[in-house]
Parts: C-alpha cells; sequence; structure tokens
C-alpha cells in the first residue's frame, strides 16, 4: 500500500530521495534481494523505498543510508548549526540592546561626587 503526501512538493522531494537511492545501490552494484537482506527490509520495501513511497519508515531509511555508507547524512539532516534558516530566526530574535542590571539603591546620585579616572571600573570590572 503506497502512502500519499498531500504536498506534492513534499512527494517530488521523496521521489527524488527514492530515485537517488536506487542510484547509489546501483552504482555499488548492489541487487535488490542483497540491499534488502542488508537492511532488514522485504524486496517490495525496497521497491517502495526507491519509488519515495512515504510510508516507509525512518528506520529502513536509516539503514539503507548506514549500507550506502551515507549514515552521516541523515545525522547531520536539519542540524543546528547548519540550518541557514534558523540561524536567521535566531539572529532576528537577539535583543537590539541590553540595558545593564542594577542594584537597588545603587543609582547615582547628582549630588555624589564624580569619579576619576584611577578608580573608574573598580567595582563592576575592568574599564575601556
Amino acid at each position: 500500500m503506497t502512502a500519499k503526501t498531500s504536498s506534492l512538493k513534499a512527494q517530488r522531494a521523496l521521489e527524488a530521495l527514492g530515485a537517488n537511492i536506487k542510484t547509489s545501490r546501483l552504482k555499488r552494484r548492489i541487487s535488490v534481494k542483497d540491499f534488502a537482506d542488508r537492511i532488514g527490509a522485504s524486496e517490495s520495501t525496497v521497491s517502495r523505498l526507491e519509488k519515495g513511497d512515504g510510508g516507509v519508515s525512518i528506520s529502513t531509511l536509516a539503514m539503507a543510508c548506514l549500507v550506502l555508507g551515507e549514515i552521516d547524512r541523515i545525522t547531520n539532516f536539519l542540524d543546528a548549526g547548519t540550518d541557514n534558516l534558523g540561524l536567521v530566526l535566531e539572529k532576528e530574535a537577539l535583543p537590539k540592546r541590553i540595558d545593564r542590571k542594577r542594584k537597588p539603591g545603587s543609582r547615582p546620585s547628582s549630588n555624589a561626587p564624580s569619579s576619576s579616572r584611577d578608580d573608574a571600573g573598580e567595582e563592576e570590572g575592568v574599564a575601556f
């Protein structure tokens, strides 16, 4: 039974993935039967995977990638460090400014003497 994907774009992506898996299998000269045995699936499941059937389990896909020597592609899929859209959204969410946290009652009064250059930064850290 073939599972249908409601998005045409997603279905095309699955079909392209299936075609890529089939091409990789053929380049490695692995028969459908041997491939099925090595990934722990039936020959009909391999056929469905290579046709882009969305009902094939992700574990079957992972095993296929492992047998083809491409398991790192799944490991790195949508990795936070390489997710360009995620990185842009994260950057846009950064605050525009950061207000220095003040201790209660530590507001400088207008009557307090101004500090000299020698003691600047002693309380808060290094002064620039």
